[in-house]
């Protein structure tokens, strides 16, 4: 296993720091040091970056398909020491781990095609009509890559996520180089991705730099990788405080560059009245078992659950308590993340207009206790750190008179990655207030069924309105997070020979244009 940084076809280790990753589950230091870069490596992997670039951006999509499923190759070619290496960085169970593997290669091998396609471009022309009054002149517009981009590996998804996720595999895709900030509970993981990587880049003939991955202790190195010049674009995933950090660090630079960042979400779940009355022991079961799932360290974990109080309220309260009473703590990612839950569950459970309706106790061994709690619907909306969220298997009931309160919850809410309504076929036609409303705060509105699965298609969109991230046009999951590392440059009057392919007059590529106002191929 690779301890140096990669920084394109090379290994580097020229700093004097060393990191560790922790064995959450035994708290015990994983063998391995691994060098963290310094500021000259983070130029070094900077300057690659940017001459591969110069290259990539113009290579084929059959080529870029190429890479990408060679990549997903490689890393199906590590086999068990990446399974066991990863259980052993996360704590997360086999099955999850091989789950999450499958995951990454799939997207890998979606973006393969997406790119091969080369539909993406969303080509658009328009013909010129000298004999027009005003004349119209030839237009045709497409989508190019950005530039070298820098990902954040995530703590939660120590592989779809992170150094082969899907902010790495849509980069690629558009034809952006990646420099990859390793996260620190998963050094060795990344080492083994990419290793991966850099192998799938030499055997595909990809410009040297297309790809670096870098460790850092502290955060000088991926601060300096925000605010290098050459630097195009950012992607994040793990906490707001995280994510507006890098935000802030981006917007400070000469040349602002965007910052995709998905942060906090509680993923509300409206619960109707008559869903509760006829299926209660069950949406007890499902939403407690969908709070606990991988100790609650899911972006979607449904972290609000919005109900009207009438005579079977208490009793499907009573049934979800004994449902997370019954559920069993799991192994967090590392300890600041449990630290980090443990404090945010007591910050809400200190408001003396909280109540705890199930608790189970905390305990030393980095495992999250399920805890529910309630709050009244004029208590939550006067209190809007009741909205913030506890990142575990935590969820809080807000308890509505009527209808109106209800719709009231809805309004104070902030920008979710997704929203949902629990009810029965007969009484979703009276919730279209709420509908519409929750249209506007989320990203993702689902109906009876819990927001945690993020199925990755061409219609996914894993984003929405501040804070659960920063732009709530683009999403992360799925083909469309492509277009987060392009952006639009219209040729006017252009020769056709000077045409990117996409864009002659002979559509050399076979892909669906805007001709003139009609699609056409």
């Amino acid at each position: 296993m690779i301890r140096s940084n990669i920084i394109g076809y090379e290994t580097s280790a020229k700093g004097t720091e060393q990191v560790q990753s922790i064995n959450p589950a035994t708290k015990a230091p994983l063998a391995g040091d691994f060098v963290a870069a310094t500021l000259e490596e983070v130029e070094a992997a900077a300057t690659k970056a940017e001459q591969a670039w110069h290259s990539y951006r113009h290579t084929a999509g059959v080529a870029k398909a190429t890479f990408l499923r060679a990549i997903a190759d490689e890393i199906e070619a590590l086999g068990d020491e990446l399974v066991e290496r990863v259980m052993q960085e996360s704590g997360l169970p086999e099955g999850r781990v091989r789950g999450e593997r499958g995951r990454t290669c799939n997207q890998l091998r979606l973006f393969a095609q997406v790119a091969e396609e080369g539909n993406w471009v969303e080509a658009k022309i328009e013909t010129a009509l000298p004999e027009r009054t005003p004349p119209r002149v030839d237009l045709r517009n497409m989508l190019q890559s950005i530039g070298p981009v820098v990902v954040f590996g995530a703590s939660n998804f120590p592989l779809a996520f992170s150094t082969a996720g899907g902010d790495t595999a849509s980069a690629l895709a558009a034809g952006c180089p990646v420099i990859v900030k390793a996260h620190p509970s998963h050094l060795g993981t990344n080492a083994l991705i990419a290793s991966a990587i850099q192998k799938a880049a030499k055997a595909t003939n990809m410009p040297d730099g297309v790809f670096s991955a870098l460790q850092e202790a502290g955060h000088t190195a991926g601060k300096a990788l925000v605010q290098h010049p050459k630097v195009k674009a950012v992607a994040f995933t793990g906490s707001l405080r995280g994510g507006m950090a890098i935000h802030k660090a981006a917007h400070e630079r000469e040349e602002p560059i965007p910052v995709f960042a998905e942060m906090g979400s509680v993923n509300p779940i409206f619960l109707l009245p008559e869903k509760i009355k006829q299926q209660s022991e069950n949406l007890a079961t499902q939403l407690a078992s969908s709070v606990n799932l991988g100790a609650g360290q899911f972006c979607t974990n449904p972290g609000l659950l919005v109900v009207i109080e009438d005579e079977h309220t208490p009793t499907f309260i009573q049934q979800l308590g004994k449902a997370f009473e019954a559920l069993t703590p799991a192994t967090m990612l590392n300890e600041g993340i449990y630290k980090n839950y443990n404090r945010c569950k007591q910050s809400h459970l200190a408001n003396e207009l909280v109540q705890i309706e199930a608790k189970q106790a905390n305990n030393d061994d980095w495992k999250a206790a399920p805890t529910l709690a309630s709050v009244r619907a004029q208590d939550f909306i006067a209190h809007s750190n009741l909205q913030e969220e506890v990142f575990g298997p935590f969820s809080l009931i807000i308890k509505c008179q009527n209808k109106a309160e209800l719709e009231a919850v809805a309004n104070s809410l902030q920008g979710q990655l997704t929203a949902t309504i629990m009810g029965e076929e007969n009484e979703l036609g009276d919730w279209t207030t709420l509908f519409k409303t929750l249209q506007i705060k989320a990203g993702r509105v689902i109906f009876n069924g819990v927001p945690t699965g993020v199925e990755v298609c061409h219609s996914m969109q894993h984003g929405g309105p501040f804070p659960a991230t920063t732009d709530s046009r683009f999403t992360s999951v799925g083909t469309g997070a492509i277009r987060r590392f392009a952006r639009p440059i219209t040729f006017q009057n252009c020769l056709d020979a000077l045409l990117p392919d996409a864009l002659k007059a002979s559509n050399p590529l076979g892909i669906w244009r805007l001709e003139n106002g009609v699609f056409r191929r």
